[in-house]
């Protein structure tokens, strides 16, 4: 497969705020230390959480995450998930999800690299 023609990947993932360390050092010895995280909230399989405040009752369904992106050309995305999954993992509901997207095109700003070469 030639450079022009090697696959662009970005992995998306949710995870736990506290996962965040572990997954950054799980990417980093899987040699995809790029990454840009975004904090987020949303709903999914995890139990909305009830609470109190001044006398009254609220429901929190939605739950803190942490949203990680991860492009790579050079390394198997599936070793992008592979780390993000040993990372955060803790067997609870509310681990998170992992998807992978092809990007259509890449290009560097500064250098005006297009293609892998800009990942």
């Amino acid at each position: 497969m030639s450079d022009s023609e090697t696959p662009i990947k970005m992995v998306m993932a949710y995870i736990r705020p506290d996962k965040l360390g572990d997954v950054k050092q799980a990417l980093a010895g899987a040699g995809a230390p790029s990454l840009t995280v975004t904090n987020v909230s949303g709903r999914g399989s995890q139990p909305a959480k009830k609470g109190q405040w001044r006398g009254e009752e609220y429901t929190v369904d939605l739950h803190q995450k942490v949203k990680i992106e991860c492009v790579v050309a050079d390394i198997p995305a599936e070793d992008v998930v592979e780390a993000i999954q040993d990372g955060a993992q803790t067997g609870e509901p509310g681990d998170g999800k992992i998807f992978v997207l092809p990007v259509e095109s890449a290009s560097q700003i500064r250098t005006g690299a297009t293609g892998p070469d800009a990942v």
